[in-house]
């Protein structure tokens, strides 16, 4: 495993652990986003389309001002998964796998606390 697919598995320990701790319901399915980015829109376009071809729930590509002033495209794939650091972590490497793929930059997942 490379040394940021490294650094992604650890994230994702650390972050499961957090919201585990926090008391996050581990019963039911949390949301699940992947943030992609690109300063080059056809690239980021094309893992979009790559990304629903293989059946995930694609967000519409967005531009963002980053705090330098240059601009970004932006978006995210929406999954389900159990709050569950293995299950989470394999679609993670899917995930950074597609990303470098279509030479756009996989920033992460996050979620959100359930009750």
């Amino acid at each position: 495993m490379d040394n940021e697919l490294q650094q992604w598995r650890a994230h994702t320990d650390e972050l499961v652990a957090a919201l585990i701790e926090d008391g996050s319901n581990e019963s039911v399915l949390h949301t699940i986003e992947h943030h992609f980015a690109s300063d080059n829109f056809e690239h980021l376009e094309r893992a979009a389309v790559s990304a629903f071809k293989l059946g995930f729930e694609v967000e519409e590509p967005e531009e963002a001002e980053l705090e330098d002033g240059s601009k970004v495209f932006a978006f995210d794939i929406i999954t389900e998964q159990p709050l569950d650091a293995d299950i989470i972590f394999a679609e993670t490497e899917k995930m950074f796998n597609l990303a470098k793929q279509c030479h756009v930059d996989y920033d992460g997942w996050g979620t959100y606390f359930e009750e």
